[in-house]
């Protein structure tokens, strides 16, 4: 029954945020925004201090039972694992703890966030991850898939769907999220939850907790006849059936165990509710050693609150040629400073904060932000105009973001949020280059900052050109999408490394 009722909530809980990522509407983050923000890391960021604790007494109730109930990349693993299982039964065994390891991967987390090492929280976080792949991989093939029910629905003169551009916002993040998947596969089908428990640096967090969680599973030597069952369905090898034990920091409450067991002598219960001549024997020795115990105890609390601080301190492409000629396609400028979107507050601000996991990429509309290519800020979002602009009236990426790297912010707000300045170019200006009247940038502009004035102040009646007023200008990047010269625009935004309200 607790199996069952675990796969149920897995299931659920998986498609949520999978919704997240998949969808195009905007629909979805009204609705189920709030997994997102429920996720370990991405609540220990923003410092959500409601989550944090409710995920803390959660496994000091129950153990791990958000690894295999709401982290949709252990539940991810539980799928590959049921697939292996399919093909080979009773395959796993007991094997000890690479406990170095997780300590190490986990320093190697705080460290990151200390240091603000963006690459590094983005690799190793587990949410992220799964963003990556959703984001990367099954983002495209949903939308495929939706622009063949498109066409169809066209075909039939209904038009409940509609088709949307695919294209690959990331190279480099498509490369990291398919080794991550072809990886985690492989481990999982063989393994079982073999990356949890020894890479995962949320894993051996909560395993810190879960071993003084109230409710376990516990085994019951008076039942059990050591027939190695139990051991050989633990997809995270911590049960050692010889001696009758449970590695509780390793221990994802999948139940499975209990299931498997067919003399009833595993149970998911309190430790003292199970008498026996094991546990008996065991509470002994805990009693003469209490002071061990205690410090024991005091030195996890130590360990926690140090990373806790630490934290803290821290449709397919068209080609649209008007049956004249084909229009080519924009390139990026070389910006000096890259543009992040406002609610951002600062560069700075967003590389501490931002854990990679791609959701502002999915959300937003207009075709903007996409993942970093850079080492120092590697797979993080940034602004580029050749798709689209950051339309003045849209907050998808600052209603999305769960992490605090994009804060909150108003329409009203973000109207007056300069995260950059327009620079005019005037070696690629049409009326220069052509000698014909333009004025896209200035008719477009949302903030009237661009005005076309001649370009021979002693003739009146000469091309105009575009000159930009600095102080009314936002940056965001209406001017750039819409200049009509090619490859390069005549005007391009600089982003700005501290964003202001103008």
């Amino acid at each position: 029954m607790l199996k069952k009722l675990r796969q149920i909530l897995a299931t659920v809980s998986i498609i949520m945020v999978t919704l997240l990522f998949l969808d195009f509407t905007g629909t979805a983050h009204a609705w189920l925004g709030w997994m997102a923000k429920i996720q370990f890391l991405p609540a220990l960021l923003s410092l959500n201090v409601a989550v944090i604790i409710s995920l803390v007494l959660l496994t000091l109730l129950l153990g791990r039972v958000y690894c295999s109930v709401i982290c949709p990349l252990g539940i991810m693993q539980d799928g590959f694992a049921w697939i292996g299982k399919k093909v080979h039964k009773n395959r796993y065994s007991y094997s000890p703890a690479l406990t170095a390891l997780r300590y190490i991967m986990l320093a190697v987390l705080a460290g990151g966030i200390i240091a603000g090492i963006g690459a590094v929280v983005a690799l190793l976080a587990p949410y992220s991850a799964y963003g990556r792949l959703a984001q990367s991989i099954l983002a495209p093939a949903w939308a495929w898939c939706n622009n063949q029910l498109a066409s169809w629905a066209e075909r039939a003169d209904s038009y409940a769907f509609y088709s949307v551009d695919i294209w690959l916002k990331g190279g480099a993040t498509l490369v990291v999220a398919s080794v991550t998947l072809v990886v985690l596969a492989v481990l999982a089908w063989r393994n079982g939850r073999t990356y949890c428990n020894t890479i995962c640096p949320v894993g051996t967090m909560l395993g810190f907790l879960s071993r003084y969680s109230i409710f376990k599973p516990v085994i019951d030597t008076s039942r059990c006849n050591g027939c190695g069952l139990c051991a050989r369905n633990c997809k995270s090898a911590c049960i050692d059936s010889k001696t009758h034990t449970i590695d509780y920091s390793r221990c994802v409450a999948c139940m499975d165990c209990i299931g498997k067991c067919h003399k009833g002598a595993i149970s998911f219960t309190r430790p003292s509710a199970v008498k026996s001549a094991h546990e008996e024997n065991r509470a002994g020795a805990t009693d003469a050693g209490g002071k061990a115990t205690d410090a024991s105890r005091r030195k996890f609390l130590s360990i926690t609150a140090t990373a806790t601080v630490a934290a803290a301190v821290n449709a397919q492409e068209k080609v649209v040629d008007g049956g004249l000629a084909v229009i080519v396609d924009k390139k990026a400028p070389d910006r000096r400073t890259r543009i992040v979107p406002p609610g951002a507050l600062s560069i700075a601000n967003l590389t501490s904060h931002c854990t990679a996991c791609q959701l502002c990429v999915s959300a937003c509309p207009n075709g903007v932000l996409r993942p970093s290519t850079d080492l120092a800020t590697f797979m993080q979002p940034y602004s580029s105009y050749e798709r689209g602009y950051c339309r003045p009236e849209c907050t998808r990426c600052s209603d999305a973001c769960p992490t605090g790297a994009i804060r909150p912010i108003t329409e009203a707000d973000k109207s007056s949020v300069k995260i950059g300045h327009a620079v005019w170019v005037k070696q690629n200006c049409v009326p220069l280059t052509d000698g014909v009247e333009c004025g896209n940038c200035a008719r477009h502009c949302p903030t009237g900052a661009i005005s076309m004035v001649p370009s021979d102040p002693a003739d009146e009646t000469s091309v105009k050109i575009p000159v930009v007023n600095d102080e009314r200008c936002i940056g965001c990047g209406a001017c750039e999408n819409l200049c009509p010269a090619r490859p390069y625009s005549a005007i391009y935004v600089e982003g700005h490394e501290v964003h202001r309200i103008i």
